[in-house]
């Protein structure tokens, strides 16, 4: 940057960059320290595994599995089920209970369309949180 010394008539309109930088400065900060808070894809959740030392207890009827096959038929918790009642029967499941979560398996080979349909009915029965488990056979 120059300096005009002088002999100058008449007015200047030289723009002062300083408060500019400043306030350029200012919301680079602002930007560094938000863009962390931002959120980063979706919550999962992931069934925990049984303590050591104790079997997995495969009777528990808190947890509530949807199982979808490769030929899209329904299974909530190995009991056979249709895609026109699963609201209905997930509403009747959840109606006395605080806790509102459900996890769906899906097989490898089935399009993402019916696992998307599946959470989607799972919250229109009121459900807070869908979970994803891996797919193993329904007979198992």
């Amino acid at each position: 940057m120059g300096m005009a010394v002088g002999g100058g008539k008449g007015v200047k309109s030289d723009i002062n960059m300083t408060p500019m930088i400043d306030v350029l400065l200012v919301l680079i900060i602002i930007f560094m320290v938000i863009t962390p808070l931002t959120p980063k894809g979706l919550e999962a959740l992931v069934p925990q595994p049984p303590p050591p030392g104790q079997q997995a207890n495969t009777s528990d009827q808190r947890t509530v599995v949807i199982s979808i096959a490769a030929d899209t038929k329904l299974q909530i918790n190995s009991t056979d089920s249709d895609w026109e009642s699963l609201q209905g029967k997930l509403e009747d499941i959840f109606k006395t209970r605080a806790e509102r979560v459900v996890f769906v398996k899906g097989n490898p080979e089935l399009d993402y369309l019916w696992v998307a349909k599946a959470i989607d009915i799972a919250h229109g029965a009121g459900i807070d949180k869908v979970g994803l488990m891996p797919f193993k056979d329904l007979g198992e």
